[in-house]
């Protein structure tokens, strides 16, 4: 197996990542550090800190300059970070020494490193808000048209009163909604451009460090923190913690969905299912049980993360490697369970048939909360409730209709709509349908 499912071929279709994939690579790093480099020089020479021409001829060279992640390979393991090597690869490639004595002027490699991973992540989430808004557009369209749909809802696993399909899409898509609302705040308060030097102080950078920073941040389009960030890894976790509620959410989705196609009576259809290698009757539920997976990774990887972010006076190596084998692993698995959750519920339809055999079940018990409450007219609370319990034993013992041993005790009651699923929803549809217009009005 590859080390990471993310990079292997064999395993692109179980967890794919879509354009994703491409913002963590050692080739988009490269990318995005050369960018921060060409802005930081184009400002620095807009504010005469270096000769303008040299800010010219960097910033061009930054965008048209190639260079093999693989020839950074020695330096990287000698100086633990990549910059000093990918600085001495730039220069050597401009060919122009009296100019390219003045890229990476002040700043720290850090600087660079983190200022580029901002980059990245920014396309992520936007690749991120894409995702969300057309699974929510999906769910949206399952809760409105099924919002009378009626299914039983389950606690702990059992059977409990009735809902509605519709009710169901819209407690899968809420979370999501919440955090579709999250992301201008998140992205005006995380992506942070980083500018302060060797030990964050700024020393090299001269009297114009602040107005530097401000500068590069502008021309990024990044936020200016102000400070230095570079053991303060409050932003990182912003994105990280936003990326793993985002697997959360949807590993809720992949769970449901496994346990409503369960032997038995499936209640939903998924669409193209996954086949075993030696049982023909199996049609298994192999994107959700992804989904499931990826969020109890995203777990794990969020604990490397909270670890990594206390770090060590002015700049904690293990602590920053760390960072950098979970991040892309979290970011990656957020990307890939979008990726299949939009096509999940694109796909995903229920069989109301089955929905309404399960929640019209034979025996009625998904109704004794609604007749403990009936009962309430006769006889006082506790009591109804002992009654009701009773009844179900019954009912569970001899096979009994609960609304046949209902009619035979208290023939007064109005078993009718006791009794039917569509009048025992409670405010699912109205759920349901709220969801769906909160969803139309983004």
């Amino acid at each position: 197996m590859a080390g990471s499912v993310f990079d292997s071929p064999m395993f692109a279709r179980l967890f794919p990542t879509g354009e994703a994939g491409r913002l963590f690579s050692d080739s988009a790093e490269v990318r995005a550090m050369l960018l921060v480099e060409g802005m930081l020089a184009k400002v620095q020479g807009e504010l005469g800190v270096i000769p303008q021409d040299s800010a010219f001829f960097i910033q061009r060279s930054a965008m048209e300059v190639q260079i093999d992640p693989a020839g950074l390979a020695e330096a990287t393991g000698q100086n633990e970070v990549s910059v000093p090597g990918l600085v001495a690869a730039f220069r050597k490639a401009m060919e122009a020494p009296e100019h390219s004595q003045y890229i990476h002027w002040g700043a720290t490699s850090q600087d660079i490193i983190d200022t580029g991973l901002m980059l990245r992540l920014r396309q992520l989430l936007t690749l991120a808000e894409a995702d969300l808004k057309a699974i929510l557009t999906a769910l949206a369209g399952l809760a409105d048209a099924h919002a009378k749909t009626p299914m039983a809802a389950r606690t702990w696993g059992q059977h409990a009163t009735v809902t509605s399909f519709g009710a169901q899409a819209a407690e899968w898509g809420a979370p999501l909604l919440e955090l579709l609302s999250e992301l201008p705040q998140l992205r005006a308060g995380s992506l942070w451009v980083s500018l302060s030097g060797a030990a964050g102080t700024s020393g090299a950078l001269g009297p114009q460090a602040d107005e530097t920073r401000a500068a590069l941040a502008k021309a990024l389009n990044l936020a200016d923190p102000g400070r230095s960030w570079h053991v303060d890894r409050t932003s990182v976790l912003r994105i990280a913690t936003w990326l793993a509620r985002i697997n959360t959410a949807l590993g809720k989705l992949g769970a449901d969905l496994v346990s409503l196609t369960q032997s038995g009576i499936a209640e939903v259809s998924l669409g193209p299912v996954g086949a075993s290698s030696t049982m023909p009757q199996k049609q298994n539920p192999v994107a959700p049980s992804a989904l499931v997976a990826l969020a109890r990774q995203s777990a794990s990887l969020m604990a490397t993360l909270q670890g990594g972010a206390s770090q060590t006076h002015q700049r904690d190596g293990a602590a920053w490697f760390a960072e950098w084998l979970a991040l892309p692993q979290l970011c990656l698995g957020a990307a890939s369970a979008l990726t299949l959750a939009r096509t999940i519920c694109e796909t995903l339809s229920p069989n109301a048939d089955s929905m309404s055999a399960t929640a019209d079940n034979p025996l009625g018990l998904i109704h004794a909360e609604a007749l403990s409450f009936a009962l309430t007219t006769q006889m006082p609370r506790p009591e109804a409730q002992a009654a009701t319990k009773a009844l179900c034993r019954e009912a569970t013992t001899t096979q009994i209709p609960l609304e046949t041993l209902i009619a035979r005790d208290f023939p007064h009651l109005d078993t009718a709509s006791l009794f039917s699923a569509q009048t025992q929803m409670g405010q699912a549809p109205m759920l349901a349908r709220a969801f769906a217009c909160n969803v139309a009005a983004l």
